[in-house]
């Protein structure tokens, strides 16, 4: 996939770092909000086989309120320009607000990361077609306040894909190439655990639908934990433990069911993990 300066190969499962410059992030809020130690991890998951840098500067986690647009700013443009001028992988820019977005490709970025799919600010694809950044187009419910509020759907596969249609029609109306759209599922928001389980195991009726790369997101999310508190009786448990390697276990099921990006904060051990479940898959090969 062309990006703005840079090329990225998805013809292996691309990994992209999850970088959080935020105080209340779900996972890791406020390790990562000074600006030396955001830029310290970000050349850590490059050098541990990140493919791109994801730097988000609003929390997105359920409950989360949204930031000012230059509390936003001030937290990722300065660790954006250090990443570009030092690192040797595209940066993207996890937002939904197009002033965030175009000053954070103006810095750098090259990439614009959407978990709104266009609903919260559809100017982000005018941004996008204007600059020639790569867009992910992610389906969410609701607002990050109140989606884990909502009653479920009943049919959340023909949910998500009527979403992401119309998240990709207005991408594409405001000038958006079809062959820079990334879509994202949108694990974990606005889905119960079991719609999570679901989807991942239904990936590729998403990669049929639309024949468009698709990144998947599961990273230490609340559905694995859940999962897991219903079928293990250990009696001595490591929770946090157990959140990652339940992420490792749900990306390469993902893998196996298409995916074309993962969306990790352990880098490494998904980089291991998926390369070897690629050889796996392509040992009867010639």
């Amino acid at each position: 996939m062309k990006l703005i300066r840079s090329t990225i190969d998805l013809s292996r499962v691309l990994i992209m770092g999850v970088l959080n410059v935020t105080p209340d992030s779900f996972s890791d809020g406020g390790r990562f909000s000074d600006p030396d130690r955001a830029f310290e991890r970000a050349m850590e998951m490059e050098a541990e086989g990140a493919g791109v840098i994801d730097i988000g500067g609003e929390s997105t986690r359920p409950g989360s309120e949204p930031v000012s647009i230059d509390e936003e700013l001030d937290r990722v443009l300065p660790v954006i320009r250090r990443m570009r001028e030092n690192l040797h992988i595209p940066i993207s820019i996890d937002t939904t607000k197009g002033p965030v977005a175009a000053q954070a490709i103006d810095s750098g970025a090259e990439i614009i990361n959407d978990i709104s799919g266009l609903r919260f600010d559809p100017s982000i694809a005018g941004i996008a077609a204007k600059t020639g950044a790569s867009l992910i187009l992610m389906h969410s419910r609701g607002t990050p306040a109140n989606m884990q509020k909502l009653p479920p759907v009943e049919d959340v596969l023909s949910e998500i894909i009527a979403g992401l249609r119309w998240s990709v029609d207005q991408a594409v109306q405001r000038g958006v190439k079809h062959e820079k759209i990334v879509l994202d599922p949108g694990i974990g928001f606005g889905k119960t655990p079991r719609q999570n389980l679901q989807l991942i195991n239904n990936l590729n009726r998403i990669v049929e639908e639309f024949g468009l790369p698709v990144l998947l997101g599961t990273s230490r999310k609340s559905f694995i934990q859940k999962t897991l508190d219903s079928r293990m009786q250990a009696q001595s448990r490591d929770a946090r433990r157990e959140s990652s390697t339940g992420t490792i276990a749900s990306n390469v099921i993902g893998v196996l069911r298409g995916a074309n990006m993962l969306r990790v904060h352990d880098v490494g051990e998904t980089v291991a993990a998926v390369r070897l479940a690629e050889a796996i898959i392509q040992s009867d090969s010639p």
